[in-house]
């Protein structure tokens, strides 16, 4: 499969790249052209695979690692990429500012061991409010750094925070935010261009507010399935892409916190490495 996608290029179908950014349409498993349709369809599949892991229909081992990333991920994305569980294979950045864990020279797979190390380091079990909000916070901050696919980071490191609050008395909500305020958080907490280590800083007012005690168990056992999911979708796919296909626009890749997702291959044209 690696073979398959290789280059920044070979993830997209050829005519469908825009020779300035060098953003497309994805190659999906519904051999779809239209990057908004793909974007509906894909958010459709995505939702409906998320339901099922918080309904506990899917027995994916919590260990808190890269295999544990990419369990989430293949089971989110089965039915659209064929790369649905794999590293992506190419370096990106999205805006300014240091580029995410590189693929070439081991930093990826640092970030993801580093993560590992801290959650499972951490006493989730009696960990007081203030502690979990910290250590949340940085746990993602260095998820998000890795940024280890092509596609669907998001989504996939909210249900591997899900799980990583399971063990503890608290839990997330993440609709106690909106998107624009998770991601300029998310945004500010990478690494300076000099730096290794991502800082969490801007994520505690995030992580602080979407952080709340668990109740007592539900008389409805799928309420917290429902809060959990609307986080992690809080529009109907077409709620997600409407507004999109205005004349002039870019689409959500390219223009996500600014200049979008970048690979080594267009620094320029909007796009930079």
């Amino acid at each position: 499969m690696a073979d398959q996608f290789d280059t920044w290029e070979s993830y997209f179908y050829p005519e469908t790249i825009n020779g300035l950014t060098g953003v497309g349409t994805l190659r999906n498993k519904f051999d779809e052209r239209d990057f908004f349709e793909l974007k509906e369809r894909e958010y459709g599949r995505t939702a409906r695979r998320g339901a099922e892991l918080e309904a506990g229909m899917v027995d994916i081992p919590k260990t808190f690692d890269a295999e544990h990333l990419k369990a989430i991920h293949r089971h989110l994305f089965q039915d659209v990429y064929d790369w649905a569980g794999e590293y992506r294979t190419v370096n990106m950045s999205k805006g300014p500012g240091r580029e995410f864990g590189r693929v070439d020279n081991g930093e990826l797979d640092r970030y993801l061991s580093e993560v590992h190390q801290l959650a499972t380091s951490t006493d989730w079990a009696s960990i007081s409010r203030n502690d979990f909000i910290a250590t949340s916070s940085t746990v993602f901050a260095y998820v998000n750094q890795a940024h280890p696919f092509r596609e669907g980071n998001g989504r996939t490191s909210k249900q591997f925070m899900h799980d990583l609050a399971e063990g503890s008395p608290f839990r997330f909500e993440f609709d106690r935010v909106t998107p624009e305020q998770w991601n300029q958080a998310s945004a500010m907490s990478r690494p300076d261009l000099d730096k290794h280590a991502p800082d969490p800083t801007s994520l505690v007012p995030i992580f602080n507010a979407i952080s709340v005690e668990k109740p007592a168990p539900a008389a409805d056992p799928l309420a917290d399935v429902r809060a959990v999911i609307s986080g992690s979708y809080q529009r109907s796919p077409k709620e997600a892409t409407r507004g999109a296909g205005q004349s002039g626009q870019l689409p959500p890749q390219a223009r996500r916190s600014g200049p979008g997702y970048m690979s080594d291959r267009f620094p320029t044209g909007g796009l930079e490495k």
